[in-house]
C-alpha cells in the first residue's frame, strides 16, 4: 500500500505509455496519487485523469515559474474546480528564485492570492520551493497557512526548517532525492521528521531515484523511496508505507 502524493503523469512524458506506467505503479502497491496541474494544460488533463482512473485525485494550482502568467480568470477557475470532489489540494504553489521568468513580487502576490483561495474553500496547500525557503516560511506563518495546512513537497531543506513547517501543520514530503547517495539533508530529514508528519512521492517525471537517477522517473519508484526511508528509520518498508498512505489520506480527507 503506496501513496504517491505528487505526480505529473499528465505530463506529455506520458503521452505515449500512460497505461503501461499505469500498471507498473499498481503492481509496485502505489493504491492512490495525486495529479497536480499547475497551469491550463495541466490543470484540464488532471482533471479528465481523476475521471478516468478511481485512485487518481486531483490537486489545481499555479507554479510561481509562471506567476506572471496567472490571470483573475484562472483564480476563479481554479476556485470553482476545488469544488470537485476528487480535488484534494490547492497547489502547487509557492516560490522559486532559480528561474527569472516571473519577478519575485509577483510570485509572492500569485502565492498569497492562492493561500488565502485555499482558506476560502477549505482545502491543504502543495508547496514549491526553489531557492527561496525564507521568504516561504515568513509568507506562510503571515497568510496563517497553517489553518488548511498542507504539504512541503520534494523538501530539500535542513531539519530545522523541516519542524518549523511542521510547528505550521504541515507535513514534509520526501521524493527521488532521499536515495541519492550524496544527498545529505533529505537523509537527516527522514530521519529526523516522526513518521506521523511524513510524506513519500514521486514528482514524476522528475527526480528519479537511485538507480534511475537522470531517467524518467514514474509512480511505481516510489516504492524506492519508502524503502530508503525505512532503512533510514530503521522500520520495515510496511510501516512506512502504511504511515505514510494513512496520512496521506488523512491530509487530504480521503477515506
Amino acid at each position: 500500500m503506496l501513496f504517491d502524493t505528487h505526480v505529473h503523469v499528465n505530463a506529455e512524458q506520458f503521452n505515449e505509455d500512460l497505461e503501461d506506467v499505469i500498471e507498473r505503479a499498481q503492481e509496485a502497491g502505489v493504491n492512490n496519487m495525486v495529479v497536480v496541474g499547475f497551469d491550463r494544460p495541466t490543470i484540464t488533463r488532471a482533471m479528465e485523469l481523476i475521471e478516468t482512473y478511481d485512485f487518481m485525485y486531483a490537486a489545481v494550482g499555479w507554479h510561481p515559474v509562471d506567476a506572471i502568467d496567472m490571470t483573475e480568470e484562472d483564480l476563479k477557475w481554479i476556485e470553482e474546480l476545488s469544488s470537485h470532489p476528487k480535488v484534494v489540494a490547492i497547489g502547487e504553489m509557492g516560490l522559486d528564485y532559480h528561474w527569472d521568468k516571473s519577478p519575485k513580487a509577483i510570485q509572492m502576490e500569485v502565492f498569497r492570492k492562492q493561500i488565502r483561495l485555499a482558506k476560502k474553500v477549505g482545502l491543504p496547500i502543495i508547496i514549491h520551493n526553489r531557492e527561496a525557503t525564507a521568504d516561504i516560511v515568513n509568507i506562510l506563518k503571515e497568510e496563517e497557512a497553517s489553518e488548511v495546512g498542507g504539504i512541503m513537497h520534494c523538501f530539500s531543506g535542513s531539519v530545522e526548517t523541516a519542524m518549523e513547517c511542521i510547528d505550521m501543520n504541515f507535513y514534509i514530503s520526501l521524493g527521488g532525492p532521499v536515495t541519492f547517495k550524496n544527498a545529505k539533508k533529505p537523509k537527516e530529514v527522514a530521519a529526523a521528521v516522526p513518521l506521523d508528519r511524513l510524506l513519500i512521492e514521486t514528482d514524476c517525471p522528475y527526480l528519479a531515484p537511485h538507480p534511475y537517477r537522470g531517467k524518467r522517473n514514474e509512480p511505481s519508484y516510489v516504492k524506492l523511496v519508502a524503502e530508503q526511508i525505512a532503512e533510514i528509520k530503521q522500520l520495515s518498508v510496511e510501516e512506512v508505507s502504511q504511515a505514510t498512505t494513512d496520512n496521506a489520506k488523512k491530509l487530504f480527507g480521503i477515506n
